[in-house]
């Protein structure tokens, strides 16, 4: 089998959890993040990717 090394990708958390819902809340700490500008490095998974979208007005992917 072939080493396949996937493609990392930076998550940055721009706004504030201030006014989300709970099911928002658990994504965003399920991505490791916590604190406003912080960013997290995670593979581009299909996984990583679908809760990206799901909070996708809180993240954005930096490169």
């Amino acid at each position: 089998m072939a080493n396949k090394k996937s493609e990392m990708i930076k998550i940055k958390l721009v706004k504030s959890l201030i006014g989300s819902n709970e099911k928002q809340r658990r994504v965003v700490k399920g991505l490791g993040l916590s604190k406003k500008d912080q960013v997290v490095e995670h593979a581009s998974t299909p996984t990583i990717l679908g809760m990206v979208n799901k909070v996708s007005h809180l993240v954005e992917i930096v490169k």
